[in-house]
Order: structure tokens, then sequence, then C-alpha cells
């Protein structure tokens, strides 16, 4: 009985126990659930809302494929062509024991140079390592299948005709956003809208589904411009042989269509390729023709004429007296003394001294607002970014010795572009249109700043320059008539002019019957041992003009008559 009794006190006993241990283990098993709430919700709070950020569905954007440009006849200069990048998950491919090395290896850059950037930006789930790659290269990148490297479509710009058009296009950023040029003009309709999706990413950033298309991409517009590219590379090849061969520090080439105001070439020396991003240094892509100003030169006296001819005091045949002509201390007087000459000659052979006196008979007010109203001192409405006004200061703070240099190209400044619009308004009888660098449909709309007689009688002296006693002779043109006028001026250093450093200028219109052309060449600083314009810059005019009037079929207008030929009758 007392045996009984103590085993059901044991068990008793026993019981308690195991209750006491279950409970202890239950009460534990809730502390442990308890403190891992508190860890999961508290302390790790934010590294868990990443990572399921990280596994949330994202909105992805979707690049849009930027416009094309191309010129006049459609012919492509630039163009975007699909891509890929490469870019990684630091944490994930330093995990990867010699997978940095090998992806180094595979990209051909330094393994420490990689190693520096990831392990740098482990904080990262994104980064770049490798922008707009071949195709065959990216597919060397893929066999390596490294956890935490992955490719990305993208588009890369590309510049078929590369350091020709490199000036007027400019170029774009990695981003395709556009830089210089007519990339950067035009930017905001060649970029188009980027689209988007929802996507479900993984841990790695790896896309693994997707949801659903948002918003489709909208293409970007593709640009037609008004340059022809077979006078691009006419003017660029001359321009670059003429540079070349007069050991010249630059030079700019424009050919402008007088009947829309279009511009149909453009081209610098030094130019760069916009194709190779090394060459991306401001003074190789400054687009010099229009962003550069200088002094004209002589290149200025047919709109000095203009006033002339306008005032109703002058006529072609009006004589003038070239004598040396005495400004305070100041003596302006001709190379080579012409005499009394009437205005034609005065042109063709540039005399300072009879442009000299031709200004300052006229009002001050109506010299300015003369070459004003032929685009001087403002810029050409162009459009193209960076487009300098150039230098024409008010007639009020005119002097007299100011008045006489500048009649023959000294105490104003233009840009090629400028000069080039200054003559296609003349080419165009009077009627100064705005410049362009898209296709025209027609005849743009132009506002009047010459009289039609004045603009002819203005032409016909502008050819007697071009005839041989004329300074610009070389830029005569075979089975054509050419108006043009040449400058050189002496370019100044530290504010005063330097008589070993030059600019050699020919502005002209062709054919001079009916202008359908304006050009200007500008050449800086010719070192061959020739260096005025009519030497440097008037037979670049003449080439390229030549080349230009055949490609766009124009009639020639002065064809030599054809001597008498005897046919003799064939005999039965």
């Amino acid at each position: 009985m007392r045996r009984r009794q103590q085993s059901a006190e044991f068990d008793t006993t026993q019981f308690r126990l195991r209750t006491r241990i279950v409970a202890g283990l239950l009460a534990l098993f809730a502390l442990a659930i308890l403190a891992r709430a508190i860890q999961l919700q508290v302390l790790e709070q934010r590294f868990l809302a990443e990572q399921g950020d990280l596994r949330h569905a994202r909105v992805a954007r979707v690049p849009a494929h930027r416009g094309a440009i191309l010129d006049r006849l459609g012919e492509p200069l630039a163009v975007s062509s699909p891509v890929d990048t490469v870019w990684v998950n630091p944490p994930e491919l330093a995990q990867t024991g010699d997978g940095i090395k090998r992806l180094a290896r595979a990209l051909g850059r330094d393994p420490q140079w990689l190693a520096q950037r990831v392990s740098s930006n482990l904080d990262r789930q994104f980064l770049y390592v490798a922008r707009h790659m071949d195709p065959a290269e990216a597919a060397k990148i893929r066999a390596l299948a490294l956890p935490g490297v992955h490719l990305m479509r993208e588009y890369k710009r590309y510049y078929p005709n590369g350091e020709v058009t490199g000036h007027v296009l400019g170029f774009t950023n990695l981003d395709q956003a556009g830089q210089e040029g007519l990339e950067l003009a035009f930017d905001h309709s060649l970029a188009g809208l980027d689209g988007s999706k929802r996507v479900i990413r993984d841990g790695r950033g790896r896309v693994v589904q997707h949801v659903e298309n948002i918003r489709a991409p909208r293409p970007g517009e593709d640009l037609q411009t008004s340059l022809d590219l077979r006078i691009q590379y006419l003017a660029y090849r001359e321009l670059k042989a003429a540079i070349r061969d007069h050991r010249a520090r630059a030079g700019s080439v424009i050919v402008i269509d007088v009947e829309t105001g279009e511009v149909l070439a453009m081209v610098n020396q030094p130019s760069f390729n916009p194709n190779d991003r090394s060459q991306y240094e401001v003074p190789r892509y400054r687009n010099r023709a229009v962003t550069d100003i200088f002094e004209p030169g002589s290149s200025i006296k047919p709109f000095v004429l203009a006033a002339a001819l306008s005032s109703g005091r002058y006529r072609p045949e009006t004589l003038i007296d070239t004598s040396p002509l005495r400004i305070g201390v100041k003596t302006i007087e001709d190379k080579h003394p012409l005499g009394t000459v009437d205005l034609r000659r005065v042109l063709a052979r540039s005399s300072n001294v009879g442009m000299a006196k031709i200004a300052l008979s006229l009002e001050p007010a109506q010299l300015h607002e003369t070459l004003h109203g032929l685009g001087f001192g403002q810029v050409t409405t162009s459009g193209f970014p960076g487009e300098s006004a150039g230098l024409l200061t008010s007639s009020s703070h005119w002097r007299a010795i100011g008045i006489a240099t500048m009649a023959y190209g000294y105490g104003l400044s233009v840009t090629p572009l400028q000069l080039a619009q200054a003559y296609a308004t003349v080419g165009a009888l009077g009627l100064h249109r705005p410049i362009t660098f898209r296709r025209a449909g027609g005849s743009a709309s132009a506002e009047r700043v010459l009289n039609e007689r004045v603009s002819r009688e203005l032409i016909d002296l502008l050819e007697g320059a071009v005839q041989p006693e004329g300074t610009g002779r070389k830029a005569a043109v075979p089975g054509y008539r050419v108006a043009g006028k040449t400058g050189t001026a002496w370019k100044a250093s530290a504010g005063e002019y330097t008589t070993d450093r030059y600019l050699a200028v020919f502005a002209g219109l062709v054919p001079a019957s009916q202008p359908r052309l304006a050009a200007v060449v500008m050449i800086d600083e010719p070192g061959g041992g020739l260096y005025y314009g009519g030497d440097v810059a008037a037979p670049v005019f003449g080439a390229v003009m030549a080349g230009a009037l055949r490609l766009l079929s124009v009639a020639p207008d002065n064809l030599e008559p054809l001597a008498p030929v005897t046919v003799a009758e064939a005999l039965p």
C-alpha cells in the first residue's frame, strides 16, 4: 500500500516537472518569436524593405530611338544603331572569386581598375562598366556567364561621314542627348519620348517577368537638313587641300542657296571625327564658321558701296580721287596709286583710299543702317548653338578715322556665316532671307533691305573684281560669270595689328547673271609665302563653285562663242 502511495507521488512529481519543462520551452519559443519579430520589424526593417523593393514590381524605362539626320537628298548623316552595354551588380560580382579578373580581361581593361570600381560601390545594385560595345565584343562577355554581370540594349549614335560633317552635326553624349551642333539645336524633336513598362526584378536586379507596357516609346523625328552631301564633300576636300598647301592655321567654307537661304555646305579645318570621343575637345569641335569673329578686310567694301549707291549721290561711273588721304596723324594710301577712277575700278583694284573717301562722305547713320540691315552686328537666326553676333558699334560712337578704316574692313567683326548671308542678300537682289539648316520647301519669306537696282549695280561692280585686272581673278569659273570680292586683313594681337599674320577671304556669287549660290572662303594665317585673299581663298571658291554648279545642273551663262567650222560635204 505504501509503495503504491510513493509511486503515485513520484508520478505526480514527474508530471509537474515535465509540465514545467514544456511550459518553459513554450515560453522560450514565444520569446524567440517575439525577439525575431522585433529584429525583423524594428532592427532590420530598412534592409528588408530594400530587399522587398528589389523583388517588387518596378517601372523600367524603354529608350526611344533617336531620329536620323539626313541631307537634302535623303542621305544619312547621323543614325542610331542598337548596341549592348555591360553593367554589374557589385556585391554579387565581388563574391565570384576571379570573376573580376575574367571580366576585366574580356573588356580589355585593367583588373585593378575594375576591382577598385566594384569594391567602392558595394552598396549599389547597378554599375556601368562598359557602354556601347560592338556586338562581337558583347558576345564574349555574354559567353562568360558570370554571376552579377549583365547586358542591356541601348543605342549608339553613328556618323557615316565622319569629320566631313562633324562641325555641322555636332554630337550626342552616351545617353543620346545632343551636346553640340544640329544634334543640340534639334535635340527636342530628334530625341523623341521614352516609354515605360512594369517589370518584376529578382534580388540580383534581373528582370524575371514583364508585367505590362505602360507607355510605348515615341521615336524621335528624322531631321532632313539643307545640306547637300555632295557639295559638303567637295568643299571639305578643297579646303583641306588649301590648308595643307598654304600651311594655314585654320579655315572655313560656307555655301548658301541664294533663293532659299539654305546652307548647302559648311566645313572647317582643323576638323574632328564625331565617332571618336577622344577628339571631343573645344578647339577641335568648335564650329568656327558660326562662332568665330574676324575683321573682314576688303570683303566688306561692296556693302559700303551699297550704302553709297543707295544714297543717290553715287553711280557706278562716279569718279573718285584715290590720292593719299590724311586723317589726324594717320595717312591712308594705296599700295599702287590709281589716280582718279570710277567705282568699278575702285572695287576691282580694292582701293582703300577710294573706299575711305566714299564712306566719309556718307551720313554715319545711313551707313550703319545699311550694314545692320544686311545682318552685321546680329545673329542670323539660324538657331545654330553658340552663334556669334559679330561686332558693329552704334554710329553715334563713330569717329572719322573709325569710319575710314571700317570702309576697308577694320573696326567691325563678322562671322563667315554673317558674311555669306550678306552676299546672298545682294544675290537675291536686296531680299534678306533667314539662314536655315532645314531643307526648305520653297523660297523663304524675305525682307527687302536693298533696292533691286542698287543690288544689280553692285553685282555688276563685283564682276569687275573677278576680271583679269581685278584682285579676284583666280576665283573665275569656266563657263560662268562670277561676282565676288577678295579680302586680306592683318590680325590683331594684344591690341596691336601684326604685319606677319593675315586672314585671307574671298566671298562671291555665281552665276552673276542670276545668282544661285553665295559662298565665303576664309583662310586663317596662311604661311606658305602667299597670303592675299586673291591667291589663297579665291582658288578654293572657284573650285568649289565649279563643282557645285555642275552638281546642281545650273546652266552656264558665259559660254565662249564657237568658232566657225566648215563641214565638208560628203562625196557621192
